[in-house]
Parts: structure tokens; C-alpha cells; sequence
């Protein structure tokens, strides 16, 4: 049976490759084979979360398609500060209307609209056709690419069980926004101690956090004021993933390269928006965008962009790269080291764009709109979520339930 995600591009056979992925990684060998409406549901989960039986709003108002004067943008306005930047670079006062933001961007230029928009440090690209050379040249590297990247003692892997392969091993997470949560929540099912960092003046929503957040510790620590704390966590991980911007990174030591040099027993796993990580932040929606995926799903034969049926680059992300730490730790039980695993939305995309496709819409199904769902009590609140994806033989079936944002200590 396919994965019931229908589109013009393949996003069903990505999905499944992308979960079988993390199935036999996290087995070791061989793998349950999944099911392929779970699949599909925990690719649109953010659809089917409720929160004391309401959906939760997962768009702003900000965040979408517009028409300039020459082309089409796409913005990504979630969080306050991103409006507050878009709302900046267009010269429009806080608490302007979506007509206003279309009325002011009808007149620019995608080209003056982009430049604006992000060098107020909001998010916009423009919505391009494919570059199916420059798609080709992405694939010529590992979707996933697992580097050594210095030399430490080997470190055996705990004794995990059938169920639980990965207890034991700690995890650090400074991700946000679905492709490195889903990362780290897939290491939590298989056990991992997982303990997502969050700076304090940068709240979450509740609704992403209860979405991927399942199994994991989540704790509060201002990195750049207590680094001697950080430093600690540092050194009692194992595992560390980073979701920050490159520059960001670096400013704190927390690129690569640094934290290799002063930390040669981790696994670094560095996602990024776009290859090499040194490039303007970036979503899902605005990479589909960008990569001419927007065009290719358009709803009315080219007239206006559309989308995946899910956020299918944010997912696969998740656990591709999930699959390259779990192959990372072993090569460290192995043959020692220190290993680094990287991947990008856009070498997603790319992977994406080359696989097979049928000229029309896929007829694979509906997605499931009644999927297998778990529900959980979380700081007073009932929080209803698809179930898991992965699965491997002996493994888990249900989630740990997710924990109150920021609600434990920052200590292992």
C-alpha cells in the first residue's frame, strides 16, 4: 500500500524511504516495515493535534503566498519576532493587516520585496521554478553526509534493549520548528535521554512543542550568560543537534569545528535550511518555494503556487537524520572519533525533485483523516497526537508523553 500523500512529486515514497530509514538504523539491521497510513498522518500531524479537543491555529497571517508586481513571494511570519521584521522590512506599522502586506508588496518588486524583507531579518523568498541542474549537482553529495571529523577513544553504546536500543544515550537538542524535533523525538522513542535546551526570552508555542516534543526533557538556559553550565551538558552528552544558524552558532563556539575541538567524544548532527549552513534561515515552506517545488505543485496549472501535501522536508529531515546519528554512534562504539552528520532541507528537496513522478496527481488515497491518535495529560491539559511512524522489531508502539516547555532543570 502507498503512502496516502497524493501529489505531483513523490512525497509518499519519500516519506516511506525516510522512515524505513530510521526503522533499520535504530534496529541495527533488517526493520519492521511500517504503516503507511501512520506514515502519512505523523507527516501532517500538525493537522490532527488537539489541544483539549480544539485544533490549534498552526499558521499566522503573515506566513504565506503574495503576488508583487513581477512574480510571487513567499514569507514565513510565525513567531512575533519574524512578523515584527517582515512587518519592518516592508514599512508597514506593527499590527498590519494581511490586505495591507498585499497591497504594499502588489507594489515592489520580488527582487525589492526579498532585499527588503530580509535585511530586516524577516524571512522571504522569492517562488522560483526548478533548477534542475543545480538540483543534480546537490545529489551528487549524501543525502545525509556522516563525516569524521577528529579523533577521540571508541565509546561503547550503553546496553539498550529490543524495545529501548538507545538507552542510555544523552542527547542534547537546540532545535526548533519540526525537522530537528522530529530528529530528537524519533531518538527519544528509541530510548535516548533527550533534553532540549530553549533560550527563556524566545517561548515556544505550546502547540509545536506538544507536536514533537514527545518523550523528551525541555529545560530553559540562556547559553551566552551561563556557558560554564552549558559546558557541563556539553561534556556528559553524547549526541548534540544543532538547529541554529551557522553565524549564530559560531558566535557562542557551538559550530562544529569548535565543539569538536573541545568536545572530541560527540556526535555533532547540524541541520540547516540550506546546504552548507552559512545562508539565511529558513523554513519548509519557503524552501519548497524557492526550489521550484511551489510551481510544480500548483492547484490551477501554474497560475498560482501551491504546496506538498505535507511538510515533507521538515519530516524526512527528521529522521534521515536521525538514522546518520544513530550510524554515527556506531562508527564512534566502532572505530572512535569524532563524527559529524549533516543534512539541509533544500539536498531534501533536491532528492525529491529527482525521484520518479507521474505527469498528473498521484491516486494513491485520501490521507487518513481518522488516524491511530494517542492522548496524553500535560499540565492540565488533554493533548491529543498521531501515534509513531518508526517502528522496528521488539519497538515501542505509543509515544512518551511530552513534558510542560521549559518545565525541567537543564542537568543530566
Amino acid at each position: 500500500m502507498p503512502v496516502p500523500l497524493p501529489s505531483h512529486l513523490p512525497v509518499g515514497p519519500l516519506a516511506l524511504d525516510s522512515v524505513v530509514a530510521a526503522g533499520r538504523a535504530i534496529a541495527g539491521s533488517g526493520g519492521s516495515a511500517p504503516d503507511p497510513l501512520r506514515i502519512a498522518a505523523a507527516y501532517r500531524s500538525d493537522r490532527h493535534l488537539l489541544i483539549d479537543g480544539e485544533a490549534p491555529e498552526v499558521w499566522a497571517p503573515l506566513s504565506g503566498f503574495w503576488q508583487t508586481s513581477d512574480g510571487w513571494v513567499r514569507t514565513h511570519g510565525n513567531y512575533p519576532h519574524h512578523a515584527a521584521a517582515l512587518h519592518l522590512g516592508l514599512e508597514l506599522p506593527d499590527g498590519s493587516t494581511s490586505a495591507d502586506v498585499l497591497a504594499r508588496l502588489n507594489t515592489m518588486t520580488v527582487s525589492d520585496a526579498v532585499s527588503s524583507i530580509s535585511r530586516a531579518g524577516g524571512l522571504c523568498v522569492p517562488v522560483r521554478q526548478q533548477d534542475p541542474a543545480y538540483d543534480e549537482a546537490l545529489r551528487q553529495h549524501p543525502i545525509v553526509e556522516v563525516e569524521r571529523a577528529g579523533d577521540a577513544a571508541p565509546r561503547a553504546l550503553p546496553h539498550g534493549t529490543a524495545a529501548r536500543p538507545l538507552e542510555g544515550v544523552r542527547v542534547l537538542d537546540l532545535t526548533r520548528v519540526i525537522a530537528g524535533p522530529v530528529a530528537t523525538r524519533t531518538l527519544a522513542f528509541a530510548g535516548a535521554d533527550v533534553l532540549r535546551i530553549d533560550p527563556p526570552q524566545r517561548p515556544e508555542f505550546a502547540w509545536q512543542h506538544f507536536d514533537t516534543g514527545h518523550g523528551k526533557r525541555t529545560a530553559l538556559l540562556d547559553i551566552a550568560s551561563e556557558p560554564e553550565r552549558f559546558e557541563g551538558l556539553l561534556a556528559g552528552a553524547d549526541v548534540v543537534v544543532l538547529g541554529y544558524r551557522a553565524d549564530g552558532l559560531s558566535r557562542l563556539g557551538l559550530s562544529p569545528g569548535q565543539l569538536a575541538a573541545r568536545h572530541p567524544h560527540l556526535v555533532i548532527a547540524q541541520l540547516s535550511a540550506w546546504p552548507g549552513g552559512h545562508s539565511p534561515r529558513g523554513f519548509d515552506s519557503l524552501v519548497q518555494a524557492e526550489s521550484g517545488i511551489a510551481w510544480l505543485e500548483s492547484p490551477d496549472g501554474g497560475e498560482t503556487p501551491g504546496a506538498l501535501p505535507a511538510q515533507g522536508l521538515d519530516h524526512s529531515a527528521g529522521y534521515l537524520l536521525a538514522a546518520g546519528i544513530v550510524d554515527a554512534l556506531r562508527r564512534r562504539e566502532g572505530d572512535g572519533g569524532t563524527w559529524v552528520v549533516r543534512t539541509s532541507l533544500r539536498r531534501i528537496a533536491a532528492e525529491l525533485l529527482g525521484m520518479p513522478r507521474a505527469s498528473e496527481q498521484r491516486e494513491v488515497g485520501d490521507p487518513p483523516s481518522d488516524p491511530a491518535t494517542q492522548s496524553f495529560e500535560v499540565g492540565g491539559q488533554t493533548i491529543t497526537t498521531v501515534a509513531p511512524a518508526v517502528s522496528w522489531p521488539g519497538g515501542p508502539t505509543h509515544f512518551e508523553p511530552p513534558r510542560v516547555w521549559g518545565s525541567d532543570l537543564p542537568v543530566w
